[in-house]
This record gives structure tokens, sequence and C-alpha cells, in this order.
């Protein structure tokens, strides 16, 4: 099988980036990271890939002023990578519906809740301030709306009497570093696709897009969670 190209845009120092790329280094892996593009001069992710060996980018708003003109050197950058799947991972720009529309199917992206709750920023503390017992992430298409593509998986997390938000976001976060490499192995074998704007999962078995909520991160087998029906 031919491993999928993938590139990473991040904004800050990329974790969901390093766990894909530490997923990459698995021989049976379908994908390979191929490069790494930030929005931001000194994100610490570019530092962390260079080091590496991952071709790093950053293609920021000073040197393309416009959404339109910034968007057009990404896909032009990711053109040039010849990437096949475009991975979201704490980029922190709404890109706009001409790239998403070139993109569709093909780009992904990891949100710190349950979605469709909680979109957008301050996750941790809404999710506090609403009194919810589970929180969790979403690994979801990207499309035009902001964290509103169709869902390709998700991880449930307790939300436990006295945590506080640095507790519940380091929660999710293992969780995040988890679901995220088994997202993209589905978007990369074609387990997972999108189809007439939803997202259409074959060859995964039940369990496979939803992590139980009462397991604790350590105990959870994710390679099970991922494996094919007959």
């Amino acid at each position: 099988m031919t491993r999928k190209r993938v590139v990473i845009l991040i904004s800050g120092r990329g974790s969901n980036m390093s766990a894909l790329i530490e997923a990459a280094g698995d021989p049976n892996a379908p994908f390979d990271i191929v490069g790494v593009i930030s929005d931001s001069d000194d994100a610490k992710g570019l530092v962390a890939a260079a080091s590496l060996g991952i071709e790093t980018k950053a293609i920021t708003r000073t040197q393309h002023p416009g959404k339109e003109a910034l968007d057009s050197a990404l896909d032009a950058e990711l053109s040039r990578m010849k990437a096949d799947i475009v991975c979201l991972a704490g980029y922190m720009r709404l890109l706009t519906p001409a790239f998403t529309e070139r993109w569709a199917g093909r780009i992904v992206n990891i949100h710190p809740s349950l979605l469709p709750l909680f979109r957008g920023l301050d996750t941790h503390k809404r999710v506090l301030e609403s009194g919810m017992r589970l929180h969790g992430c979403t690994v979801h298409f990207v499309t035009a709306g902001m964290d509103e593509g169709p869902i390709i998986a998700q991880a449930a997390v307790p939300v436990l009497p006295d945590d506080t938000e640095g507790d519940l976001a380091t929660r999710v976060l293992g969780v995040e570093h988890q679901l995220y490499p088994l997202a993209l192995r589905l978007v990369a074998t074609g387990k997972a696709r999108m189809e007439d704007g939803k997202a259409v999962l074959g060859g995964v078995a039940a369990a496979g897009s939803l992590l139980s909520p009462g397991s604790a991160v350590d105990e959870v087998d994710i390679e099970s969670l991922a494996r094919m029906t007959p």
C-alpha cells in the first residue's frame, strides 16, 4: 500500500503534530509526515519538526496580507509538497471557503470538545461552567464553518468534581494524542471519507469511532478500536 503524504498545519508548539509524527514512525502506518507549515515564524513546532528532518515552512499574514492571499500561498505550498491529506493541529486560523472546498475530504482537524458542543475557543472553561459530566475531543473533516465539518471520531473523558481548567485540558490532551493518529489512519486507508457533506465509515468495528467514557487513557487499546470488521 502506498503511504499517503500528510502535511500538518500548526500555530504553536504542535503537541498533536508530535503525536502524528510518532505514529508515522510505525512501519505499518499508512501515512508519512512530509511537511509542517505554520502561520507563525516562531512556532515551536517548526523547530521540533525540523529537528526530525521534516520539511518546514512559515506562511504568515505579514507575508500575505488578506485571507485569500494567505490561503492561496498555503494551497500552492501544499501542492508543491504533493500533500494527499492536510491535518490541522492547533492551526489558529479560519480557512476560506474556496480553500476548504478545494481540499474537501482531504483536510481534517482535531477540536477539544465533543462536537457539536462547544465550538470555538475556551472549551474547557465553558465545559466546567456548564456543569457537563463528560468532555472530550473530536476529529472531523474541515468545511467552511468553524468546527462544523462531518465527524470522523470522538473520545470522551469524565469531568471530575474538583477539576480545574488545567486538569481537564491535560486529560483531554492525553486522548487527543491517541485519537488523532487513529482517525488519520482511517482517512489514509479510505475507511473514513466524506461524501455529500457527511462522514462515511467503512470496515471499522462499531467501537472504532468512540473511546469508552469510563476508561482511563492508559487502559484503552487504541489499535483494537481501529480493527477491521471481517
